[in-house]
């Protein structure tokens, strides 16, 4: 997809210990394993949203978060559907064992600020509001939260405050939605 990913992780360095990787790697790691993984979560009628990876010292943590396949499922992803994630994405991963050292496995629904990685992601909350990261300044700024106009042809569009900018997938480098939870109570 050539974004950045949403994560800098660090990986296992030739001794074995964990060390720090660029972004090159970071972002070789995560097109391995959206590869891997998008196909296997499909198959079970799930959707693979984002995946981050949080590197420690004596561990990681690999944070997957799925969704109902198309997102129209009325109850949204339920605990069965996290356990049968988990387990299938555990096989795959002991199989290809793409990260060398140890790490947790969590699978997770995408929540109400949901991640948006692609452009059908995009596409499927036009009108929401969002709030975009991206990887270089534009303008002096690089946070922008607006009103999702358009997504199309590799382009994201918002409205911010009355204004009309337009982002290029690879120039996020993280967007979610804002939770719109009504008025507030005083």
């Amino acid at each position: 997809m050539g974004r950045w990913p949403i994560f800098l992780a660090h990986f296992p360095g030739p001794d074995g210990g964990v060390g720090a990787c660029g972004v090159r790697d970071g972002l070789a790691m995560r097109e391995t394993l959206l590869k891997l993984l998008e196909g296997e979560v499909g198959a079970l009628g799930c959707e693979l949203v984002e995946l981050e990876f949080h590197a420690h010292r004596g561990g990681g943590l690999l944070r997957i978060y799925i969704d109902r396949a198309g997102s129209a499922a009325p109850d949204g992803v339920t605990v069965e559907d996290c356990e049968a994630v988990s387990r299938r994405v555990s096989a795959v991963l002991d199989a290809a064992d793409p990260i060398k050292s140890e790490y947790t496995l969590e699978v997770s629904s995408p929540g109400f600020d949901r991640p948006l990685r692609t452009e059908a992601h995009f596409a499927r909350y036009l009108g929401s509001r969002v709030h975009v990261e991206t990887a270089l300044p534009r303008d002096g700024r690089r946070r922008w939260t607006g009103r999702l106009v358009a997504a199309a042809a590799g382009r994201v569009t918002l409205e911010v405050d009355g204004k009309t900018v337009e982002f290029g997938l690879g120039e996020i480098k993280t967007a979610r939605l804002v939770p719109d939870f009504g008025a507030r109570r005083e």
